[in-house]
């Protein structure tokens, strides 16, 4: 089976994805993780990064997460064209991960899960949603970067309806993640 998880920054849904795969022996696929690999090696997705956005991304020939990030959370056009170029290297990667792997339970961690394409292959899907102050306060502490800074990158994300549209299944993460009904969740993905 596959199960896609998502969610916003800070919602928590890369911890959900460990705790869901063990608690159903699966393996994560972890979109993040693929994009960071793919582009700290010469990758075909890496020139075309370097093409969009010009030489002043890198430093010693591998991007400079911090100046991408400022750049594509200020600029919807490269934004959306950066995401193009991913949708297409790294979904590729992701199914290709998927055929190598022999485990009954897939679950892909990916936060454009929806805007990708990556749903449509899936069997269940999971959004995973928290309060914004408290994905704020994560935020700021995962990437050491001011509570303005946090806001601005939220801003720019989907809202919490267009996950309950879309999902399966809502998981609110605010507090304490062992407060979750991981039996109710293992419950619901056994019946698709």
């Amino acid at each position: 089976m596959i199960i896609g998880i998502t969610g916003n920054s800070g919602s928590g849904k890369s911890e959900v994805s460990k705790i869901l795969a063990k608690k159903i022996n699966g393996e994560i696929i972890d979109a993040d993780k693929i994009v960071k690999e793919m582009t700290d090696t010469e990758t075909e997705y890496l020139k075309k990064i370097i093409e969009l956005f010009g030489n002043e991304i890198l430093i010693e020939r591998k991007i400079n997460r911090k100046k991408l990030a400022e750049i594509i959370y200020n600029n919807e056009e490269k934004r959306k064209e950066l995401n193009k170029l991913t949708y297409y290297y790294v979904v590729n990667e992701i199914k290709n991960k998927i055929n190598k792997i022999k485990l009954k339970n897939i679950i892909i961690d990916a936060p454009l899960l929806f805007e990708s394409g990556l749903d449509k292959i899936c069997e269940f899907t999971i959004s995973v949603i928290a309060k914004p102050d408290i994905k704020i306060d994560r935020i700021c502490k995962r990437d050491k970067i001011e509570r303005q800074t946090a806001i601005n990158r939220l801003s720019i994300q989907k809202k919490d309806e267009y996950y309950k549209l879309k999902s399966d299944y809502i998981i609110e993460n605010n507090e304490r993640i062992e407060e979750i009904n991981w039996e109710e969740i293992c419950t619901k993905i056994g019946k698709n």
